[in-house]
């Protein structure tokens, strides 16, 4: 894969590039898929994918992880149960230890020295769990590596990346950071570990110093574990004019709501420090991960005004991310996101040959009754 391609059809008409854009992610021009199927148990067994726990999209995305990792040869990876840690299982959506230390999780091998280098100079307190990182293909931490870590390396990419996914923000991205915070327990800050998956920093048009913070998920539901509320939240909440419709709302720091709103705290937070001029909030997931943008969507009611507030708040798809991919120049790359992560079809498509297989094996063993002589 040429991870610099350019696009095929690029113009400088941005509806010509939009359509290309869309073309990168549709090659079988089949369009998007309704929704993700309910995969029968025996399919799930069968790629060594079945966790009861799944909801509905979690188990087409991981069983959609085992197709990418069956497709290329890699070693299955193993899961330990905490509560039975003796017992080691066979899990279809990870890789071996040995695969992920050779960088498999990643999707490009540019990729690989932009996670070693953010490892290697991880903020104190950074929440990376390594073997997650390295071997979990269906952990959203390695998705915003993969989506990106090639624009660390290159910040006209970024700029141009931006551009698609966010207009009207920033015109110039100058530096990408990965699982960052100011300062974990800061109390000038929030004196938590909030932090963001990733943070696109640089210049609006104005010139003025600009923020994007970004919280990814993939197959998670959004429905975090909620905290004990922390004074210093409130505080923030409250000394953060036309924010909130009302910050005294205790569904704020409910299960659905508070991680985004502790992110708007510390964005806040960051404003005040003087460390930023603007900030938006951003939140990417996959279209059919409806829990996921449910929690997205009942978070935004709780914003006086979300597009244009204080910290803007601009939920958006994973989908539209790997167009905006496309579109600012890499749509090998884009196509790559897109076959490992969205494309359901695949899914689909094996489900259909399995039925097959299934109808044609209940054929072979048809017993063939001799016809009636008279």
């Amino acid at each position: 894969m040429a991870i610099s391609a350019s696009l095929p059809a690029a113009a400088d008409d941005p509806e010509t590039l939009a359509a290309a854009a869309r073309a990168v992610l549709d090659p079988s021009g089949l369009g998007p898929i309704d929704r993700v199927p309910l995969i029968p148990e025996a399919a799930r067994r069968r790629h060594r994918v079945f966790v009861p726990a799944d909801h509905r999209f979690k188990a087409a995305a991981r069983f959609l992880q085992a197709l990418w990792r069956e497709d290329r040869g890699l070693a299955i990876g193993t899961h330990i149960n905490r509560r039975e840690p003796y017992r080691p299982r066979r899990l279809g959506s990870r890789i071996s230890t040995a695969a992920g230390a050779l960088g498999a999780n990643f999707l490009h091998p540019d990729i690989v020295p932009v996670v070693t280098r953010a490892l290697a100079y991880r903020e104190p307190g950074a929440a990376y769990d390594i073997d997650r990182l390295k071997t979990n293909l269906l952990s959203s931490q390695p998705l915003a590596f993969n989506l990106f870590g090639p624009l660390a390396r290159d910040s006209a990419l970024a700029t141009r990346f931006v551009t698609e996914l966010l207009p009207g923000t920033l015109t110039e991205v100058t530096d990408v950071l990965f699982e960052h915070s100011p300062g974990r327990g800061n109390p000038r800050f929030t004196a938590d570990r909030t932090a963001y998956d990733v943070i696109l920093r640089g210049r609006d048009a104005t010139g003025a110093r600009g923020l994007i913070c970004i919280e990814i998920k993939y197959s998670e539901p959004g429905h975090e574990p909620a905290p004990p509320p922390h004074p210093r939240h409130t505080q923030i909440a409250h000394a953060t004019p036309g924010l909130f419709v009302d910050p005294h709302d205790p569904s704020l720091t409910s299960a659905t709501c508070q991680q985004f709103y502790h992110q708007h705290c510390l964005a806040s937070a960051i404003l005040t420090a003087g460390l930023a001029d603007t900030a938006t909030l951003a939140f990417i997931a996959p279209t059919h991960n409806q829990s996921a943008h449910t929690a997205a969507t009942t978070y935004q009611r709780h914003l006086a005004d979300p597009q244009v507030g204080p910290i803007p708040f601009a939920p958006t798809t994973l989908e539209h991310a790997f167009a905006a991919i496309a579109t600012a120049g890499l749509p090998d790359h884009a196509r790559a996101l897109h076959r490992r992560y969205t494309d359901f079809w695949l899914v689909d498509g094996e489900l259909d040959l399995a039925a097959a297989a299934a109808v044609a094996a209940s054929t072979a063993h048809t017993v063939t009754l001799p016809s009636l002589q008279y």
